[in-house]
């Protein structure tokens, strides 16, 4: 990169820490290092909560995702402001009111002690293990930029994250997301004007989607009714549901977020704001990754987007065998080319054969691309999917100055703040749910607040752990989302036991078990089944198993926590 995009880099990144810090009160308590006094603006939480789901792993997967499938993703959120309503009126006045800390408080004075643990220790698990795929975004532009191992990629990233979150608390967090959200939208802007006026004369916009068009990438909704695919227009609007009631309604990193408002009407609009601005969102960064694909049928893309990968091959005793490969590559490329300009000149009525030779064109180079694939498998022993890389493969080699160090501050803004506050609630649920409830529970407050400070290293130093392996297993934004979904489901099943006044702490407990039992043997014994599915097989299970036990077997119900 050039001198200029460094310094933006450093100039960005280091105002948004600064920023952040100078805002930080009352970190000596531990309602202040954890929730700001309860008293952050809704407007702060909503554009907090809208910025954690605009992380790097969005930047990186989705876009990602987009170029090589479409809008197909946007399937995934129709469930959203469904959600967001049903919280609204149930699970967020609830906690807000109770005044709890983590939401797995409120399960102790609805059911028992250990119903409460089990579901904390669960959601540190999930949340600890999507923290490292978080973290693994930047590293992976970080290692394709300098060609670094990803271990040190992963530590450049998380070591000064852990350290963030271990100074400036939520607070910290949630203004520094304000500006995170204002920098990746300018950003992506600023892609999506390059993408445009990049494409060849005579081409421009129409042509770009018509190019995407005719190989289904403005394709947004599939209305099969499916297991086994993963994004339709059901399993986004049942799947994406019950997955987004989890997230918004249980995990703590969301809880925290509107635990932290001054009220629950404020906490309400900090939700609405996500029902509103997400989809919109997530459409657009879909878009620059059907747009990236438009611009590469235009201008030749590498064989391997993963520069490690295509280094390692061109090393290997198969070198002979890629450079026929990609010398077959470029050939189809040219065909390719001259197809996508068929398609884009073409009017409506006379394209059909058009876009007939540009399938053809494009299944050969998807083809040949499949084969350099394999072999970077073969040779590397791992993932060889490289859809992480083709952001970061179009930052670098065709923006304009300037252009790729505003991508690169917004990737590690976006990656510090979302880390940090990840790792924030999940000191929270380690020191209030586990070390202070069941280690030591008769500490002063200060004792507490060093704890919660430890806890931020362990998980940081945990996740990067993860990090380093969560880049091989495909496109982040669906690791994130798969290593969720093996627990949301069940984890909402106890908060929606809870609200139907029927279920007792037996049955919390052991119906919890049985989801987490259930969504374990469909993944391992049904692996088809798609992950957005396990949401909806964990709720129902523990919810079933729950009444069951509860009605066949009841006990002496624990005291109830009100709302009022």
């Amino acid at each position: 990169m050039h001198w200029i995009d460094w310094l933006l880099v450093a100039g960005y990144t280091g105002y948004v820490v600064w920023d952040g810090l100078r805002r930080t009160k009352d970190n000596d308590r531990m309602e202040g290092f954890l929730l700001a006094n309860r008293n952050l603006p809704w407007w702060v939480v909503g554009l907090s909560v809208v910025a954690t789901q605009l992380s790097a792993i969005t930047l990186v997967g989705t876009t990602g995702q987009g170029a090589t499938d479409g809008l197909r993703f946007i399937q995934f959120y129709l469930g959203l402001p469904l959600a967001m309503l049903i919280l609204s009126v149930t699970l967020l006045p609830l906690l807000h009111r109770a005044r709890v800390f983590t939401a797995y408080e409120y399960l102790e004075h609805r059911f028992d002690g250990r119903t409460r643990t089990l579901t904390s220790l669960l959601f540190l698990l999930s949340r600890a293990m999507a923290t490292g795929v978080v973290i693994s975004a930047p590293a992976v532009i970080l290692s394709a930029l300098f060609g670094w191992p990803m271990g040190w990629s992963v530590a450049l990233v998380g070591v000064p994250a852990v350290v963030y979150a271990s100074l400036g608390g939520i607070q910290a967090v949630a203004w520094a997301d304000v500006k995170q959200v204002i920098m990746i939208v300018l950003g992506l802007a600023a892609i999506a004007v390059v993408l445009i006026l990049g494409m060849p004369d005579g081409v421009g916009l129409t042509g770009a989607l018509k190019v995407a068009g005719a190989t289904g990438h403005l394709k947004p909704f599939d209305f099969r009714l499916s297991l086994t695919e993963t994004y339709t227009f059901w399993s986004g609007l049942l799947g994406g549901t019950f997955l987004m009631m989890s997230y918004f309604g249980t995990d703590q990193s969301q809880v925290q977020r509107y635990l932290a408002a001054r009220s629950v009407d404020e906490a309400r609009s900090s939700l609405f704001m996500s029902a509103y601005w997400k989809i919109p969102l997530q459409a657009l960064v879909l878009l620059i990754g059907v747009l990236i694909f438009s611009f590469y049928t235009f201008s030749p893309p590498p064989l391997l987007f993963n520069p490690a990968h295509d280094a390692a091959v061109r090393a290997s005793d198969r070198g002979g065998e890629y450079a026929q490969l990609e010398e077959n590559f470029q050939g189809v490329l040219a065909e390719r080319r001259a197809a996508a300009h068929a398609v884009a000149k073409s009017s409506r009525e006379g394209s059909g054969e058009a876009r007939a030779a540009f399938v053809v064109s494009e299944t050969r180079v998807e083809d040949l691309r499949g084969a350099a694939l394999k072999l970077a498998g073969e040779v590397t022993a791992e993932n060889p999917r490289d859809v992480n890389y083709v952001i970061s493969s179009f930052v670098f080699n065709e923006l304009p100055i300037g252009l790729p160090g505003i991508f690169i501050a917004a990737v590690l803004a976006a990656a510090m703040s979302t880390i940090a506050a990840e790792l924030n609630s999940l000191a929270t649920a380690s020191v209030i749910d586990v070390y202070r409830r069941r280690l030591r529970p008769r500490e002063g407050e200060g004792h507490y607040l060093i704890a919660s400070k430890v806890a931020t290293a362990f998980w940081g130093t945990f996740a990067c752990v993860v990090a380093v392996y969560a880049s091989r297993l495909g496109s982040l934004i669906e690791v994130v989302n798969r290593f969720g979904s093996f627990f949301y489901g069940s984890i909402l099943g106890v908060f929606l036991l809870a609200l139907t006044g029927i279920g007792e702490r037996r049955g919390a407990f052991y119906g919890l078990i049985a989801g987490m039992v259930t969504v374990g043997c469909v993944s391992f014994l049904a692996p088809s089944v798609s992950f957005l599915w396990h949401n909806v097989i964990g709720a129902s299970t523990v919810v079933l198993v729950g009444l069951a036990l509860s009605v066949a077997a009841p006990a002496a119900p624990a005291p109830a926590l009100t709302d009022g």
